[in-house]
């Protein structure tokens, strides 16, 4: 399964200021989770026969499944959550990294989450999750680089 709706963006820095801009929109913390959980409702389907402790991703309090694909010149991410506001915050790591080489995503830092406030308003878990997530990716980047 290689279909997906990333790269919205030419590039990952294009795609870190859209997200900066759209979450500029909102005035306040209520505004903004509605909006993530919005765009995790957006997320391409995630096949069910991917929903194994295979591709779980550890790490998170909610359920995260996450799959890989591609090698270093674009890397695919799949993923999904039980959970709406981390789908959004899975919505905005894809946006970010998906679709793009290796290389772009090892040299990426999510500099978004500090932009829209992201740090400052996710619980611990929330936070600990969005980290394993990013883990996950900038991992399957190096990985890929070595081959």
């Amino acid at each position: 399964m290689t279909d997906t709706h990333f790269p919205l963006e030419p590039t990952a820095a294009d795609a870190q200021v859209a997200i900066a801009d759209e979450f500029g929109f909102f005035g306040d913390w209520s505004e903004r989770y509605q909006y993530l959980i919005d765009l995790g409702r957006k997320l391409p389907d995630f096949p069910d026969a991917w929903k194994t402790e295979a591709h779980r991703l550890h790490g998170c309090q909610s359920l995260v499944w996450i799959v890989a694909e591609g090698d270093a010149n674009a890397l695919v991410f799949h993923a999904i959550s039980d959970s709406a506001i981390v789908s959004g915050l899975i919505y905005l790591a894809l946006r970010v990294y998906s679709g793009r080489s290796a290389r772009e995503i090892a040299a990426t830092q999510p500099d978004y989450i500090a932009h829209i406030g992201l740090s400052k308003h996710l619980s611990p878990t929330r936070s600990n999750g969005l980290a394993a997530l990013l883990a996950f990716i900038h991992e399957r980047a190096g990985a890929a680089l070595q081959q």
